[in-house]
């Protein structure tokens, strides 16, 4: 039986703790991740065929307690304030000067001894675990190591996950150019293969009451991170350039000052589900690091089976039919005037939202996702 253990950052820990008690009062087991991630989906796939996994969450205090009640919600702003001076200045610490890193890395060294997985599967964002302790485990396990990640080594990476590329068995990205700049830092082998996807028990359009309708109705919608802006600016833009419609923002970070109008609260698990669907259109705005495309939003969306309007990035022409499954822009002239045709039009709206979920289920569910890793494992 393989093993894996995934090594993360949590960042919905009152998510899951919701989900926990939930699993816990209906019988189901109880989940490692907060379903408002596509980790989770990833998990529910792996049991099912039969894999045993479990979870080192790095973001965890290295001392005192290492319970997930003790997280709170990451919210990010851009104002400065005295958590972000403070974990700025952590972040800048030698790592050999830093005690709480270097306990966590004992804890992981620790954790994978007791466990004994045949895969180290490392989420992206890695700014606590050491390429010292991955060579450690590997060596004295014999483990192999995936790294899955939906941005440019180049561009985005923190120097200590760029350090470890060489220990990297496999790495999965989105984009195939991403997977080559990882194989030139030392990766020993890269897939293009979409983290995201639907899992048809979850991923469902879902029956709205009135209240629900008025909360959630709006001309178009978009569930998602905004900040740092010079990370998300055409997600921004495209917002601002919405300012004639109805447009309803929900996330758990900060907005620029210039969409706090549109802000409607978050939206993390079924709630999201319900903001898609009581939706008029889903927008989604890929985040300006994620060229070739394939966010978790643009399968949820499809899944959900909403009308979505995306920018225009590559890799959707490989995952659906443009103007069959989903509509896409070109600048923000072009997205007015597509909001305010599809506006006009409800039953090409339909046609599109139903032809997406149809297509999603066929040939983009994290079963699906899973056999094509498989063939790809080392």
């Amino acid at each position: 039986m393989t093993r894996i253990l995934f090594i993360a950052s949590l960042h919905h820990p009152q998510q899951l703790q919701k989900d926990r008690a939930i699993a816990k009062q209906t019988g189901q087991p109880s989940p490692l991740f907060p379903n408002s991630t596509s980790t989770h989906f990833w998990e529910k796939a792996l049991r099912k065929r039969g894999y045993t996994v479990d979870v080192f969450w790095r973001n965890l205090s290295g001392f005192g307690n290492r319970d997930v009640q003790s997280l709170k919600a990451d919210v990010y702003t851009e104002r400065l304030t005295p958590s972000r001076i403070l974990k700025a200045l952590n972040h800048r610490l030698p790592y050999a000067l830093n005690p709480d890193l270097r306990r966590r890395n004992a804890l992981l060294v620790d954790y994978a001894r007791r466990f004994q997985p045949d895969y180290l599967w490392i989420l992206g964002d890695n700014r606590v675990i050491h390429a010292d302790t991955l060579s450690q485990i590997k060596a004295e396990l014999g483990c192999r190591i995936i790294y899955s990640t939906g941005t440019s080594p180049i561009v985005f990476s923190h120097a200590i996950e760029r350090q470890a590329a060489e220990l990297y068995d496999l790495v999965i990205v989105n984009d195939y150019y991403h997977g080559i700049q990882w194989l030139e830092l030392g990766a020993k082998k890269m897939t293009c293969l979409p983290f995201s996807a639907v899992d048809p028990d979850f991923h469902q359009p879902k029956q709205l009451s009135d209240k629900e309708r008025e909360s959630f109705a709006c001309d178009v919608s978009f569930v998602g991170t905004l900040l740092p802006t010079k990370l998300y600016r055409e997600r921004v833009d495209a917002l601002a350039a919405l300012s004639e419609f109805n447009v309803g923002i929900w996330t758990v970070h900060d907005v620029p000052d210039r969409l706090k109008s549109h802000l409607r609260g978050y939206a993390l698990g079924e709630t999201m589900l319900r903001v898609l669907s009581g939706a008029t259109i889903s927008l989604n705005v890929h985040g300006d690091f994620m060229r070739y495309g394939g966010n978790m939003r643009l399968f949820e969306a499809a899944g959900v089976g909403a009308f979505q309007i995306s920018d225009n990035r590559v890799g959707i022409h490989e995952w659906f039919t443009v103007d069959e499954h989903l509509v896409v822009y070109d600048s923000l002239d072009d997205l007015r005037e597509k909001v305010r045709y599809y506006l006009a039009h409800p039953q090409e709206r339909q046609e599109i939202a139903t032809a997406a979920r149809q297509h999603a289920l066929q040939h983009h569910t994290y079963d699906q996702r899973l056999t094509q890793l498989e063939h790809d494992l080392p």
